[in-house]
């Protein structure tokens, strides 16, 4: 009889009852940052509360369609992996220079659509260049976005960025509890559970906040049952060209971002990424983004908030977060539902964002452990990528003397970093060395350890996959 070839734990379908809940935990670890950025943006333009409301349904919405899209995929859109989109930060500071210079909504959202448009078009030039990307590099990258994101949680922890009682010790204790059942529930409990270990420390959180006054659902009686965005709905696009051209440099920044997501979403899910896959997962960023111009909203990104949750709870299927992205859909068309997620205290993401952020960190550095060290300078490349990426996070006003392109790409650790660690390991992998013939790319002398003087990292030359 004939075999059936074994199914790639990334395509597997769970039970129903088991994609819920996976996808349920995937909606509550990014949905603090999914509403952030219209929260930002309409706060920062003075938006009245239900153009805020209207944001952030509109935002939900197209959440869920951008993760359908890039989960699930079609022709040469989606990279077909478990990866959550959402709006990113990095587009935060110039969307909201475009609304509050008079430019408005309408100009935020012609900048928008340009650049979804450009990324489209882009993509196949990113996926040439997954050559540049080694061990060496996505294992900098991965750690850098780990440690980068460990503030958001510190800052949920401590009551949420801003709150009139941050960093009250109650805020801290709660999530100290939470991050304990998460722990607990990881260790103890069978495997079903232990999968789900963060959703159960967010259930247990919010039980436990409630009595104690850290959230109320007020909010909920006051949200409609049923919300639909329109097309346009603040008016048709207007093209300027100061505000296209800023936006194009946070495209360029967030496709960075992406590709390193990308990857460490691969080695986490043991499928690798390569040039065709890379390419359809930044096409389907773009096509994402254009939508978000259509339907109110802002560009999108792979979340490196839901990358951690991956690797923590490693359920690889890409179909329980297909259903997350479902179940954004639902929460953007009933805002209802909306509001009960929202109710959420900040503490309780905080305490399990800890351990997510954490496990980020963690597969970078296990991935760094494939990477050769004697001999060379890559222990150099790995040094300043990462103070590189960790300086904007530790000192945000470092580059605020500088012009505004310079510091969408620097300001955010992750882009800093990537950046820095890709031009390095040029520089010192790519680049003939000191006493080496371009043309034959040896020294003439063996280091002590036999290694030629180059010092090339093993597999840096190579296709990433051929490199273990």
């Amino acid at each position: 009889m004939a075999q059936t070839a074994p199914v790639h734990p990334v395509d597997e379908v769970p039970p129903v009852r088991h994609l819920a809940a996976f996808g349920l935990q995937h909606v509550l670890a990014m949905y603090a940052g999914a509403v952030a950025v219209p929260l930002i943006v309409g706060g920062a333009m003075k938006l009245s509360p239900a153009d805020l409301a209207y944001l952030i349904t509109a935002d939900l919405l197209v959440c869920g369609i951008a993760t359908l899209i890039q989960c699930v995929g079609f022709w040469r859109f989606g990279v077909r992996l478990p990866i959550m989109q959402g709006c990113t930060f990095a587009a935060v500071s110039p969307m909201v220079l475009i609304g509050t210079t008079g430019g408005g909504l309408p100009a935020i959202y012609g900048s928008v659509i340009v650049a979804g448009l450009a990324i489209v078009l882009l993509a196949p030039v990113f996926g040439r260049l997954l050559r540049f990307f080694p061990p060496l590099v996505t294992g900098t990258v991965i750690l850098i976005i780990g440690i980068s994101l460990l503030p958001v949680a510190g800052n949920w922890a401590a009551g949420g960025a801003g709150s009139a009682d941050f960093g009250e010790p109650k805020n801290i204790a709660l999530a100290a509890f939470v991050l304990l059942v998460v722990l607990c529930v990881q260790r103890f409990a069978p495997v079903f559970l232990s999968r789900i270990a963060v959703l159960i420390g967010i259930v247990v959180g919010l039980a436990v906040a409630v009595p104690f006054g850290f959230t109320d659902f007020g909010g909920v009686g006051d949200a409609d049952w049923v919300g639909i965005s329109t097309p346009f709905h603040f008016g048709a696009p207007t093209f300027e060209a100061s505000a296209i051209i800023s936006m194009l440099v946070v495209a360029l920044v967030t496709m960075t971002e992406t590709t390193g997501d990308f990857i460490a979403v691969g080695e986490m899910t043991d499928r690798r990424i390569d040039a065709r896959s890379l390419s359809d997962g930044l096409r389907a960023d773009g096509l994402s983004t254009v939508l978000g111009g259509v339907f109110n909203t802002f560009p999108y990104t792979a979340y490196a908030q839901n990358v951690g949750l991956v690797g923590m709870t490693r359920v690889r299927s890409r179909w329980v977060v297909a259903t997350a992205g479902g179940i954004l859909v639902l929460l953007g068309l009933l805002p209802k539902l909306g509001a009960v997620v929202a109710a959420i205290p900040a503490p309780v993401l905080g305490g399990a964002g800890l351990v997510m952020f954490g496990t980020v960190a963690a597969s970078g550095l296990r991935t760094l452990t494939q990477v050769d060290f004697k001999g060379n300078n890559n222990l150099t490349v790995v040094a300043v990528s990462v103070a590189m990426g960790v300086l904007p996070v530790g000192v945000p006003t470092i580059y605020e003397k500088f012009p505004d392109w310079f510091q969408t790409v620097m300001n955010s650790g992750i882009s800093a970093g990537c950046v820095t660690a890709i031009v390095l390991n040029l520089l010192f992998n790519h680049l003939p060395a000191k006493g080496t013939s371009p043309a034959s790319g040896t020294s003439g002398a063996p280091e002590a350890d036999g290694l030629p003087g180059g010092g090339v990292e093993e597999g840096v030359e190579k296709p990433r996959e051929e490199t273990v």
